[in-house]
């Protein structure tokens, strides 16, 4: 896979876009070319993406001002409405939102990145709705789109979409079946799988996956009710030597809060919850500030205030994003459950990590609570302040061990190498095991 080339394009509009980009990072000389930030974007095309990144972070935060929060939010989040899955439509008539889109395009949005990727006729693979319809647009014949979520506004798709070009690199059947509703054919969506770092997943044999989530299993299900039921299961797809436990650390939770830095509070919540099992060194708690220094200054706060021996409270932190998500990354492997708002880490339950869903921001996250639902995958956050009672009724349950277990199952956990697949052959093979998807 290595003679693949290609253009990796992403914007800096929370993580989702960019977490996507980072694992195809290895197709680009270049990198990934920030659409809205690289040296060739113009300052009048940055203003362009400037409106735009503000409109996204005041979105995400506006929720929770007193009284105007909500009424507010209401009426923003409408822009980006995803309507009703059923009953199944036609739903190709372009929008607002698409006719807004290709106004901007006109106006000069991504002309920048249009203009630097002519320098080398390969494909263009991009995370962003954007950069996409605008290379379609100018008449690139490679342009290939990553779905971050597990259902998507008209927005994504252009607005003649019976004579677009683009092709769709989908995370689930449901994104797909959006858009052919939107009026993309068949032959042109790939129902690949989210693209999960390649150093969590270690290889299309799932070294890393199986591995990890063996042992895993062990701090989810402290009472063996999962495994009396599903050993069998357990041990068939993971292997008994994966499933030998190792022991050496204790349950470790992640917290994680978005790329607007929204919902941090409730770790303080969690913290103050889990205090005593913090103090005796039987929770490790990974607070994940990203590259937000105001977050990383409230956790740090927190830290100094509950973190007694000063090893069982972790931050995650870095100026840069690439070293954020190589930090968050490594510490991935050692986490059992993964506590965040329904974003793109919703299919990082494909690894076997339950995610315990903080309240959703925005149409597209409700639609990625319901699919973790409906795979069984995501458990809706209890009162935070109570974590010590509910949280370890489901863990004595077994309840967030079959959590585990069915993200692991059900959602695709090889995106990164399906993708490798489309690229080198122009098609795909789909399989229907768990362990091939």
């Amino acid at each position: 896979m290595e003679n693949i080339k290609a253009w990796v394009v992403s914007v800096e509009m929370g993580y989702g876009h960019h977490r996507a980009a980072y694992a195809l990072e290895k197709y680009s000389d270049r990198g990934i070319l920030n659409a809205d930030r690289g040296s060739f974007v113009s300052e009048k095309e940055k203003k362009l993406w400037e409106k735009s990144l503000s409109a996204y972070n005041f979105i995400s935060r506006v929720k929770s001002i007193p009284v105007i929060g909500k009424p507010v939010f209401g009426l923003l989040d409408r822009l980006l409405h995803i309507p009703s899955f059923y009953p199944m439509r036609d739903l190709s008539q372009k929008t607002f939102q698409v006719s807004l889109l290709i106004s901007s395009i006109k106006k000069g949005l991504c002309q920048g990145v249009l203009q630097e990727i002519q320098s080398e006729q390969i494909p263009m693979i991009t995370s962003f709705y954007a950069p996409a319809i605008a290379a379609d647009i100018q008449g690139n014949h490679q342009v290939f789109c990553i779905i971050c979520d597990a259902d998507i506004n008209r927005v994504w798709v252009s607005p003649d979409p019976y004579e677009s070009r683009i092709k769709y690199f989908a995370p689930c059947g449901k994104a797909a079946k959006r858009l052919e509703a939107y009026g993309v054919s068949k032959d042109k969506i790939y129902i690949t799988g989210f693209p999960l770092p390649e150093e969590l997943i270690g290889g299309k044999d799932l070294e890393f996956v199986k591995n990890d989530l063996g042992q895993r299993l062990r701090f989810l299900d402290p009472c063996g009710k999962f495994m009396s039921m599903h050993g069998v299961s357990v041990q068939h797809f993971l292997g008994e030597e994966k499933c030998i436990f190792k022991g050496g650390r204790p349950l470790t939770i992640t917290y994680a809060v978005g790329g607007a830095g929204a919902q941090k509070e409730i770790a303080e919540k969690i913290i103050k919850s889990l205090r005593e099992k913090i103090k005796k060194n039987e929770v490790q708690i990974n607070l994940i500030a990203g590259i937000r220094k105001e977050v990383f200054d409230y956790f740090s706060v927190l830290k100094r205030k509950f973190d007694e021996n000063g090893k069982s409270i972790n931050i995650c932190y870095s100026s840069e994003i690439k070293e954020y998500f190589n930090k968050f990354n490594s510490l991935l492997r050692d986490t059992d459950i993964l506590w965040t708002k329904p974003s793109e880490l919703s299919f990082f339950c494909g690894l076997g990590i339950p995610i315990i869903m903080s309240p959703a921001i925005g149409s597209q996250e409700k639609f990625n609570r319901k699919w973790l639902r409906e795979i069984g995958a995501g458990i809706k956050q209890m009162n935070p302040e109570y974590t010590d009672q509910w949280l370890f009724d489901y863990l004595n349950d077994g309840r967030l061990a079959e959590a585990a277990w069915s993200g692991f199952l059900k959602a695709r956990k090889l995106g990164i190498y399906k993708i490798d697949e489309v690229l080198s052959t122009g098609k795909m093979e789909e399989r229907s095991s768990p362990l091939m998807r």
